[in-house]
């Protein structure tokens, strides 16, 4: 029988390695041609690994909550139909051929085994350089686990004592968990003990310690208790982390759209019928946000410590809501060198895409600001969570008419017309008021002045 080495695929650019999540198939399970195989996670984003060809699961080289490098071997398949004999006689081939899958195997498996003991990840935050004393570790921690463990403080003196469950003691996702809900139940406890054994003895910034400790949550009989997906838990994990890291400021500005109301009317048929494409707000969003940021590349950048890091290109997210009512991210790439034709298709390709669970990581990752439309589901303005590394994200409210007052050289007058309000959430480590106000400003200004006599 013939078999096919399946690989850890290259997920994007930026992606080396991804964890196996889940196995969707056993071994001696029958695999058709493009059947999802293995499910596996980036920091970023799942993907499903489909099978490049049909047989049988004849082997798993990896363990479910194993962090893999790309182009290992993770799967032997074995499919119908015999090797080719080439020039060897048939006892030399096959002999030939099974010392060298073996071999590879072998190579393979002790290559995954040398990266996940060599590379020894750790919490980010927790981690310092050899100058700084901290020693490194030798037991592997895969890119959820650091996460988890980042956002909830965990030292790592404190993490290399969990017992770990997965292969060579690893420690698993549930193993962490497990560990963190037999903590957040011992605190009271022990306090009440230190307490009473030394009650003047407290400082403020244990009390403070004491006060943050979450406090368990009654449950009702008639209340439900759904754990949450992995994906809302990441993009908890994001907000608590960005609310942390960055001083949050935001500044207001009310826009009038009615020009850009009045020409969109008047091209979303003309663009449907020529390109099949719909003509949405978010492109020209995306435009105005892009020439602003070229004209304030400072709010183009992202805060190392107290480095700045001057992006040399504009990457813009935008954020999109998903069936399930998790949120993500796709990052329109050189957003300020596309017309808006190009937007359009993009941003129209990315969305569908989104809301398909279709998206590629390398689509999600890169982005140096943010929009997020909080207009879509009806609300007037927000106060949006900056995107971590970003320094600003802009948020844009519902478009809805208004009485306002008109100047013309006539005078003042009262005149109905589309306004919305722009919200821009900007780090105030790097980012003054002055430099959000000018930067909301210059947005305003490329939205009010469209040019409406184009065509798109």
């Amino acid at each position: 029988m013939a078999t096919f080495e399946l690989k850890m695929p290259k997920l994007g650019e930026s992606i080396t390695e991804a964890t196996i999540t889940k196995w969707l198939k056993n071994t001696g399970d029958p695999i058709e041609l493009d059947e999802p195989v293995v499910e596996l996670s980036t920091d970023k984003v799942d993907s499903e690994i489909p099978s490049p060809v049909e047989g049988v699961l004849k082997e798993q080289l990896f363990s479910e909550g194993d962090t893999v490098e790309v182009d290992t071997v993770i799967a032997i398949i074995e499919m119908e139909g015999e090797d080719d004999a080439g020039d060897a006689s048939p006892d030399e081939h096959s002999e030939e051929t099974d010392t060298d899958a073996g071999a590879t195997r072998q190579e393979d498996q002790k290559r995954g085994e040398q990266h996940q003991l060599s590379k020894a990840e750790k919490p980010a935050g927790e981690i310092r350089d050899t100058e700084s004393g901290q020693t490194e570790s030798t037991r592997f921690y895969s890119p959820l686990v650091r996460n988890i463990a980042k956002e909830e403080k965990i030292s790592m003196k404190e993490l290399e004592q969990i017992p770990g469950s997965g292969k060579n003691n690893r420690l698993t996702k549930e193993d962490l968990l497990a560990w963190l809900k037999d903590r957040s139940e011992k605190p009271a406890t022990q306090n009440n003990e230190v307490a009473a054994a030394a009650p003047d003895s407290s400082s403020d910034s244990d009390k403070d310690a004491t006060a943050k400790t979450p406090s368990k949550i009654p449950v009702g009989e008639k209340d439900e208790v759904v754990e949450m997906d992995r994906m809302r838990k990441l993009i908890a994990e994001h907000m608590v982390h960005s609310r942390d890291t960055s001083v949050h400021i935001t500044l207001f500005k009310e826009v009038d759209m009615t020009p850009i109301v009045q020409w969109r009317k008047r091209q979303k048929g003309i663009l449907q019928e020529r390109e099949q494409e719909k003509l949405t707000f978010t492109p020209i969003f995306i435009e105005a946000i892009a020439k602003a940021l070229r004209d304030y590349p400072m709010m183009n950048v992202s805060l190392d410590r107290q480095k700045i890091i001057k992006r040399k290109n504009i990457n813009v997210g935008m954020a999109a809501a998903l069936p399930d009512g998790n949120l993500i991210v796709p990052v329109i790439k050189n957003a300020g060198d596309k017309s808006l034709l190009g937007l359009t298709k993009e941003v129209n390709d990315l969305a569908a895409r989104a809301r398909g669970n279709k998206l590629k990581p390398d689509e999600i990752q890169g982005g140096t600001f943010t929009l997020t439309n909080f207009g879509t589901f009806g609300a007037t303005m927000g106060t949006p969570i900056i995107n971590q590394p970003q320094v600003g994200i802009l948020g844009v409210g519902l478009i809805q008419k208004k009485p306002v007052v008109v100047e013309t050289p006539d005078g003042d007058s009262i005149a109905i017309r589309h306004r919305m309000v722009l919200s821009l959430a900007c780090d105030h480590r790097i980012v003054d008021g002055a430099l959000g106000g000018m930067f909301l400003q210059r947005v305003a200004e490329y939205l009010e002045d469209f040019d409406t006599r184009q065509t798109i």
